[in-house]
């Protein structure tokens, strides 16, 4: 992030604050022509700053009023072991999110389900996929803030 400048900057906050506003809104607000602006978009896109465009959807409104984190420890540290708990969860579409840690657990999950039966399904597929060691499971009980954008700074330095 060191190598952006102030206008970059601009630009990847507002299209991560709101990937659908127009070129020409994105433009006026990071002081540029609507080209430039476009041409900085497909940079910082080729660049891999902006990683993908996508839509945010209410998880209750969609049928996943369960939010679980899920910490895990592992039997092992094998590449077999971590290769096979890879593709337990790449193949759980619940489970949106796969952190290897440091600490006292060594992978964390962020999962998705509609209700504790739901959870309790995924949790016995995945224990049925792979050997465990350790599972402690953190239901949400109110998501209280939110958000996919990273504190860009856009002030001048």
């Amino acid at each position: 992030m060191t190598d952006l400048d102030l206008i970059d900057r601009k630009i990847v906050a507002e299209l991560m604050r709101d990937a659908t506003l127009p070129i020409a809104q994105i433009a006026d607000k990071a002081g540029l022509s609507q080209t430039p602006c476009w041409k900085r978009i497909q940079k910082l896109e080729s660049s891999g700053v902006l990683t993908g465009r996508v839509a945010l959807g209410d998880p209750t409104k969609l049928g996943f009023g369960l939010t679980v984190f899920v910490g895990i420890e592992a039997p092992d540290h094998g590449p077999g072991w971590r290769e096979a708990f890879a593709r337990a969860t790449g193949s759980i579409p619940e489970i949106m999110e796969v952190h290897r840690m440091a600490g006292e657990i060594d992978y964390l999950l962020r999962v998705a389900v509609a209700d504790m039966a739901a959870f309790d399904r995924l949790y016995k597929r995945l224990a049925d996929a792979v050997p465990i060691k350790s599972v402690t499971s953190h239901f949400v009980l109110e998501r209280m803030k939110f958000t996919t954008a990273y504190p860009v700074d856009t002030v001048s330095r």
